[in-house]
């Protein structure tokens, strides 16, 4: 399986470092464990910026950058090996693991690091740290330089300026490298698997929970052990709730199943949505919005491409389905008018993606000087329009009420268009009703 290199870790660090101020110092602490219940934690999962520019997931652990220095511009705090917690909980690298592993210049015990941080901070002018995230550390990071200050009579020297790392990280993770593109393109293919074995198996009768059953069980028995986001099966009007994850109604003879997952795998995300009927085959009045949510869908994808900006694939979604609606008479009213009054929200409330990476609604600023953003080549979005008639909305006919149907995929900008890496999950109408007729 493709995983990212030491190297590769280490060259973020030198990109990071190259864009810091001189006699600067970022800190980047990783995430902590979080009780689920009683003395029971939920699993742990890395901090996303800690990991990309470490490796390291262990949690209790603080990364330094610090640009120039002569002894070593990389340091890591992090548990101290201990035979008797590891026994319970799991092996730790330890400072020694951290330098061999994780390529670290200087590891130290988390336990030294009120002694030992405040003077590394000592001297430096600036500080890169996202602040406001973590609250906790916050008061750590200022009791530091406190520290610092409460000595200037001495002749210490605190930081004089606090600086956003987000903006500069968050700069670097939108665009993927190649590593990251191949493990977001098997993420995606698992992802595209799980959704077609709901389909093989999706039949009247059963419950939502066993269709989410059957895509985690694909999505761990590929590797993959936990959904990157929690999953979605909707069937009738519970396709309507754009984030409903109850999922523990019967699925009913004619309903349509919306399904929104996507596994997590090397820390990064897929995200995909299909809706399905559950008889295998799409009434009248499910197949012509279905085919409109899919021409706005194929029409936003073909805007991807370097050059062209962030939401001209939103624009495009909005005059297809707005378009449709009128076609088929859920809208009244002129084209550009409806458009402008955004009359489409009553059936199409959200935008038409977001970034996706190492989280699944990723890193990443949208505009740029208040402009939308350019593509370029390596950004990786999705692209998920949708149409949902609310089951009680009483300004349409009873034969459109309760239909929820959304369908995305992710893809990713290439040198000279884009690459769609969940392309696997059958799509289309005549697609979907071939692949569940030929599973039965």
């Amino acid at each position: 399986m493709t995983k990212i290199s030491k190297q590769e870790f280490a060259r973020r660090r030198k990109n990071l470092m190259a864009q810091m101020e001189a006699d600067s110092i970022a800190i980047v602490p990783a995430a902590k464990e979080v009780i689920r219940n009683r003395d029971c934690e939920y699993h742990f999962r890395q901090d996303s910026d800690f990991y990309y520019l470490t490796g390291f997931a262990e949690p209790d652990a603080v990364l330094l950058l610090i640009p120039g220095r002569e002894h070593g511009e990389t340091i890591v705090f992090c548990r101290e090996r201990d035979p008797k917690m590891e026994l319970w909980n799991g092996y730790r690298a330890g400072p020694e693991g951290v330098c061999a592993d994780y390529a670290a210049d200087d590891a130290f015990p988390v336990s030294d690091i009120d002694d030992i941080l405040p003077g590394l901070l000592e001297g430096r002018e600036r500080v890169y740290y996202s602040m406001g995230r973590h609250q906790d550390f916050d008061r750590r990071v200022m009791g530091w330089v406190n520290t610092i200050r409460s000595k200037v009579r001495s002749g210490a020297h605190p930081p004089g300026e606090f600086l956003d790392l987000d903006h500069l990280l968050h700069d670097l993770r939108l665009y993927k490298s190649a590593a990251e593109i191949r493990i977001m393109r098997k993420a995606g293919e698992l992802s595209a698997q799980a959704h077609k074995r709901a389909m093989k198996i999706c039949k009247p009768g059963l419950m939502e929970y066993q269709l989410e059953a059957e895509i985690l069980h694909e999505f761990a028995r590929n590797g993959a052990r936990f959904p990157a986001y929690s999953t979605i099966v909707g069937a009738g009007k519970n396709g309507c709730v754009l984030h409903y994850i109850d999922n523990n109604c019967k699925i009913k003879d004619g309903d349509l199943i919306l399904i929104d997952a996507g596994c997590e795998l090397e820390h990064y995300a897929a995200d995909i949505t299909r809706t399905f009927p559950a008889n295998g085959k799409f009434s009248k009045e499910q197949k012509a919005l279905y085919n409109i949510v899919l021409d706005a869908q194929q029409q936003a994808i073909a805007t991807i491409k370097p050059g062209n900006h962030w939401n001209q694939s939103h624009d495009i979604t909005v005059r297809v389905i707005t378009q449709g609606l009128l076609d088929l008479g859920l809208l009244k009213g002129k084209l550009d008018k409806l458009i402008a009054d955004e009359a489409y929200k009553d059936f199409y409330m959200h935008r038409a993606g977001h970034w996706l990476g190492m989280d699944v609604h990723d890193v990443g600023d949208y505009k740029v000087a208040d402009e939308w953003r350019v593509l370029e080549e390596g950004m990786v979005m999705t692209v998920e329009p949708g149409i949902y008639v609310a089951p009680d909305n009483m300004k349409v006919a009873k034969k459109w009420r309760g239909i929820g149907i959304r369908i995305e995929d992710d893809i990713v900008v290439t040198k000279d268009g884009c690459e769609n890496l969940t392309a696997a999950a059958p799509k289309t109408v005549a697609e979907i009703e071939a692949f569940m007729s030929a599973a039965r």
